[in-house]
């Protein structure tokens, strides 16, 4: 029987680039997107993850279970937190898109750089990416840089402005680090914009890494 791996969205612009990535490296697997815009937006507004959008994700993990996913990949960074509650509740795989990026990265070196266009995001994968070393038993210095003006850039449709703003964040704040990680999913296309060696470390951003970690999970789910 075919497999299912559910998405949880909180922006619509990312199905997209989700459909790409999945077909591309998970062709046999059934995708579900599942999309709440509230999510981040009153994360936003708030400017922390509030306990009330921490149970409505948890809720809606729920639904994708209930709509036959055998995992749900979270695709948002600034809800991490309650993506690890969530995975706590269910049975079932919950998987942030954030974490096999977190660990690539720390496993480079001792300084690691976040890049994020929300504060929102920029905090929990810093986090993140401070407990994966934790957890690996590793000493790291975190640099962080919030890409000023980019979210509101590209919210308005002007994704040149936000890409230059992005591609401004790596190429010149980020000397001296070992690896780079992007807090958030739509950044990943600025490396595409970039010429060779502009980058003075390795980048690592969440899709990709993310959707393969979902690949692993499913194969290793009991048929």
């Amino acid at each position: 029987m075919m497999q299912t791996l559910a998405l949880l969205h909180t922006s619509p612009t990312l199905s997209p680039m989700f459909n790409e990535l999945t077909a591309r490296i998970m062709p046999g697997v059934r995708i579900l997107h599942f999309v709440d815009e509230s999510l981040i937006k009153n994360t936003i507004a708030a400017g922390h993850l509030e306990k009330a959008t921490m149970r409505r994700l948890i809720a809606l993990v729920g639904s994708t279970f209930d709509a036959g996913a055998d995992a749900t990949l979270v695709t948002c960074s600034s809800i991490g937190p309650a993506v690890d509650i969530a995975a706590l509740l269910h049975d079932k795989p919950v998987l942030r898109v954030d974490r096999p990026m977190s660990e690539k990265a720390v496993a480079l070196g001792k300084r690691v750089g976040v890049l994020a266009t929300l504060s929102t995001t920029l905090a929990p994968t810093a986090d993140l990416v401070r407990r994966v070393a934790q957890e690996q038993g590793r000493d790291i210095e975190i640099v962080e840089h919030l890409c000023e003006g980019a979210f509101e850039a590209v919210m308005a449709g002007d994704g040149a402005t936000h890409d230059r703003i992005v591609g401004e964040g790596l190429t010149r704040h980020m000397a001296g680090v070992d690896a780079i990680v992007l807090a958030q999913a739509s950044m990943a296309r600025v490396l595409l914009t970039l010429p060779e060696g502009a980058v003075p470390a390795p980048v690592f951003s969440s899709p990709e890494l993310g959707v393969e970690r979902a690949r692993d999970v499913l194969q290793g789910l009991p048929k």
